[in-house]
């Protein structure tokens, strides 16, 4: 059988989980901990990392930077996982829902601007599966209307646009190093801070309201309780895994972009015959092979194919339902606008297995079944 997906594991793992172990330090903000702040803060060049147990997480924790509250408004693509909506909603704030730009499943800039209105607060782009989104046309318009600008990075560590990391060219950024991840340590996060004055409050807010890290650090004789927050630090254990796999980056980039490039050359010929459609990567930017999916022409061939790969044990998914086609989306936000592609493509799209040294052999059979199903 071929998985959809296998957790990233480099084999050394057991090493520094053992050392932490001996170390009786298993909370958050530990040596380990600190090692991958600063590796993140480097190889992005961030002003600062801050981790957190789960992208989730660190989205809320830009909620609470912002102040976001009842009666503010924040703009996303309907496109999305819940946790970007959830984070604003928790908050008290209406979220604004606007459709994406089919090529490559980002938010549309244009739809962007139809959606700001005066209690517009905030707008939270999701480079999907890796891919960055128009970052140029947004900042100029974020900036034009005085709003915040935060970056859902989930799926885009290793990526870029125009040379800068995704998750550093906003107010603020949020990964992901869940286990379906590139790099992961099971549950994870990180916020990235890139507006330095947010700095200080953030600590603070990571710290359950309190300063302990100024305490840690000596520049207060006492910790006290300081402003809202709650548990949003790391384990020394998961740090230590993750840290693992930062050193690791870019062979596991190289890695999965091989076998991304490998599905493209491959899968191109049914591209050519317009049986399906292959992902569009923008020449503003690099990509780090996050996901490899293919569009069919409507959803009844997607779900026929998808039925017909794991008869042959091969494992793939769809993926998100549009927010504001959900139960809770409708009492928490609304669509702006027309819907004219989030439904659409969302009900077109399927992923296929991609990870960590799946192979060759896998990938062509993975491709080989695929090209069988569209044969006349």
């Amino acid at each position: 059988m071929i998985p959809f997906n296998k957790p990233c594991v480099v084999e050394s793992e057991i090493d520094v989980l053992t050392e932490v172990l001996h170390e009786n330090k298993l909370s958050g903000n530990g040596i380990y901990g600190k090692r991958c702040s600063h590796w993140l803060e480097y190889n992005l060049a961030c002003e600062r990392v801050l981790l957190t147990p789960s992208c989730t997480a660190a989205l809320e924790m830009t909620a609470l930077l912002m102040n976001i509250s009842e009666g503010d408004e924040v703009i996303m693509p309907s496109y999305t996982f819940v946790s970007t909506a959830n984070a604003y909603t928790l908050r008290g704030a209406t979220v604004r829902f606007v459709d994406i730009d089919p090529l490559t499943m980002n938010i549309d800039p244009q739809a962007i601007e139809a959606a700001i209105s005066k209690q517009t607060k905030a707008v939270v782009v999701v480079h999907y599966a890796g891919v960055s989104c128009d970052m140029d046309a947004i900042q100029e318009l974020t900036a034009a209307y005085n709003l915040w600008l935060i970056e859902d990075a989930a799926q885009a560590l290793m990526s870029t646009y125009k040379g800068k990391a995704l998750g550093t060219i906003g107010h603020m950024g949020t990964i992901s190093f869940h286990d379906t991840k590139n790099i992961t340590c099971g549950e994870g996060g990180a916020l990235l801070i890139n507006d330095p004055s947010l700095m200080e409050r953030a600590e603070i807010i990571q710290e359950k309201g309190t300063n302990r890290s100024q305490f840690i650090r000596g520049e207060v004789d006492k910790y006290t309780w300081r402003d809202v927050g709650s548990s949003y630090v790391l384990s020394e254990l998961n740090a230590a895994y993750l840290f693992v796999q930062l050193n690791h980056a870019r062979e596991i980039t190289a890695n999965r972009l091989t076998s991304w490039g490998l599905y493209d050359k491959e899968l191109k010929q049914l591209q050519s015959i317009n049986a399906i459609e292959l992902p569009v990567i923008p020449k503003n930017g690099s990509h780090n092979a996050h996901m490899f999916f293919i569009k069919t022409t409507n959803e009844h061939d997607r779900n026929r194919l998808m039925a017909y790969l794991k008869e042959r044990d091969i494992i793939t998914a769809s993926h998100y339902v549009p927010l504001h086609s959900a139960y809770a989306g409708a009492i928490y936000g609304s669509f702006i606008g027309t819907d004219q592609y989030t439904t659409r493509e969302s009900k077109r799209l399927l992923r296929l297995p991609l990870y960590y040294r799946i192979g060759e052999r896998a990938i062509h059979h993975v491709t080989s079944q695929i090209q069988e199903f569209f044969q006349p």
